[in-house]
């Protein structure tokens, strides 16, 4: 069965060696042409990545009207944050695998009702404060 191997392979081989002596190889043209078209397609990325950049007003995609104003860790991979979203401020409880809402309340306002226009680390950590109290007393 494998006597006839060789004997099938020959015309193979012929056609190879006619193939070689017809195409020389990749001329170095061929290697320029295609340098230039990886470095027209790079540089259409990059311009279009500038673009949408400029666009959105040199923000990252997906952070328009977030800001964490602050946070407090509560032990090595527990954390309170302050988020404000719009108008509202947001507490949210971050543990592993979980991000839940604490609680809401108007942009600006303090853990006794008063409004500020800057929020202060005093004001959060006496609003804390002021709501573990009230739930450890519940």
């Amino acid at each position: 069965m494998f006597r006839s191997l060789p004997f099938l392979l020959l015309p193979l081989a012929a056609t190879a060696t006619a193939a070689d002596a017809e195409a020389p190889g990749i001329s170095g043209g061929s290697y320029v042409q295609a340098l230039l078209a990886l470095l027209l397609i790079v540089g259409l990325l990059l311009g279009t990545a500038w673009m949408a950049r400029k666009l959105s007003g040199g923000k990252a995609f997906g952070q328009r009207g977030m800001n964490v104003v602050g946070g407090v860790a509560l032990g090595p991979r527990e954390r309170i944050v302050l988020v404000e979203v719009g108008d509202t401020w947001l507490v949210v409880g971050i543990v592993p695998g979980q991000i839940r809402t604490l609680h809401r309340m108007p942009k600006g306002s303090g853990p006794d009702g008063e409004t500020s226009t800057a929020p202060s680390e005093t004001a959060f950590s006496h609003w804390l404060k002021a709501i573990s109290e009230r739930r450890g007393n519940a």
